[in-house]
């Protein structure tokens, strides 16, 4: 089976805002813009199953997925981002950018997050064999299943851009690879 991970798209900063409970931001102007070109993109590939996080970013960017190809989104607790609780939402693309101090605390690899990533995104295998099924996550969730591939310990190997597709083969037997990371050809006028 082929697994498309694919990290949601833009969403707006949350950042000293009054606001109850975790950050959970909607996508920004930008982003409804990538959510609907990924959708326009998947009309092109056989997708069986649209599984995503429940955060609302993730959410959002799965809705025109489920509208142009006639799926429900099922939503999956351990596909949720590391920050699910976090009271502020700073795209990390920013952080960065801007050599902010935050860039540098990005949180070590916790083990109980890849686990729980890793029999989320297991499941999904089982529940589909033979299928192509489009997950709607976030980047710690796509660096966490495919460090977990690739054997890699980093907490963030790469920087999945916002809408990319990475693919993962999984065999019925066992083994899963890497088809690709970071596919982004279906917004590059939107990155």
């Amino acid at each position: 089976m082929e697994l498309l991970l694919i990290r949601h798209a833009l969403p707006i900063r949350v950042d000293g805002a009054p606001h109850a409970g975790p950050a959970d931001p909607h996508l920004a102007p930008r982003g409804v813009e990538q959510a609907e070109a990924l959708a326009a993109w998947l009309l092109d590939e056989r997708v069986d199953a649209l599984w995503c996080s429940p955060m609302r970013r993730a959410q959002e960017t799965a809705a025109p997925v489920a509208t142009a190809l006639g799926l429900p989104a099922i939503v999956d607790e351990g596909l949720a981002e590391f920050d699910r609780d976090a009271d502020s939402y700073i795209p990390i693309e920013e952080l960065k950018a801007a050599n902010d101090p935050r860039w540098y605390e990005v949180p070590e690899r916790p083990e109980h997050f890849v686990a729980e990533v890793v029999a989320a995104v297991e499941r999904i295998v089982a529940a589909h064999p033979g299928q192509r099924v489009a997950v709607v996550c976030h980047g710690g969730v796509v660096n966490a299943y495919a460090g977990h591939v690739l054997g890699i310990d980093e907490p963030l190997f790469f920087l999945p851009a916002y809408t990319s597709i990475s693919r993962v083969l999984a065999s019925a037997a066992g083994p899963r690879s890497i088809g690709s990371l970071n596919e982004t050809a279906h917004v590059r006028n939107l990155l």
